[in-house]
């Protein structure tokens, strides 16, 4: 596909230095360029530590399967019913 690029002109030079050093086209230099920037960025998305909040102490309750979806919505279900009457 063909598009119109602005590049400061010391990049481009760098670019067409780097086509002629590796006897590929411009366009192949910057389409490398560009999909390692993606790379990267994906790589950084990775590893970005997610903080959960916790409420409370002393971990899962007794009875949690945190691979049961059926059974964490049961166990919220009870709890809200119990905290709205009081059992």
């Amino acid at each position: 596909m063909r598009t119109t690029v602005d590049l400061s002109e010391d990049l481009l030079q760098e670019a067409k230095l780097r086509a002629a050093r590796r006897r590929v086209t411009l366009s192949a230099v910057i389409e490398d360029a560009v999909r390692a920037s993606f790379a990267r960025d994906l790589d950084a998305a990775r590893n970005i530590a997610v903080r959960l909040p916790v409420y409370g102490s002393g971990g899962l309750q007794p009875g949690v399967d945190l691979s049961d979806n059926a059974g964490l919505l049961d166990m919220m279900d009870e709890a809200e019913l119990r905290a709205r009457y009081g059992q």
